[in-house]
């Protein structure tokens, strides 16, 4: 992962609202959820959801597909493990076994 992306993506994740929406899209593995089921879980207005799920799909983060008039929005494990890989690349590089990753997310 580039400095650009990752950037992209911490400042995404730095709003309150949005990392709610990604933890309840993580939580929901490849399944997603239906963007109604989104606003109604975190009790958000319709057009507040729909601004945080664009700042969340601009940083790469999560990723809507249509289908007829409702949107599934999924989480994207790939950059989510990407940027967890990205903190942690160089962890403890002087020092090595004092921060060990955990695992990656494979849903």
């Amino acid at each position: 992962m580039e400095n650009k992306a990752a950037t992209a993506a911490l400042a995404a994740l730095g709003q309150d609202t949005r990392l709610s929406v990604f933890r309840l899209l993580v939580r929901a593995g490849r399944a997603g959820r239906l963007a109604g089921d989104i606003a109604e879980a975190l009790s958000l207005p319709g057009a507040t959801l729909s601004f945080h799920l664009k700042a969340l799909t601009a940083a790469g983060l999560v990723h809507g597909e249509q289908s007829g008039r409702t949107i599934r929005y999924r989480a994207d494990f790939d950059a989510m493990n990407a940027l967890v890989g990205y903190l942690t690349e160089n962890c403890c590089a002087d020092d090595a076994g004092d921060c060990a990753p955990s695992a990656a997310c494979s849903a």
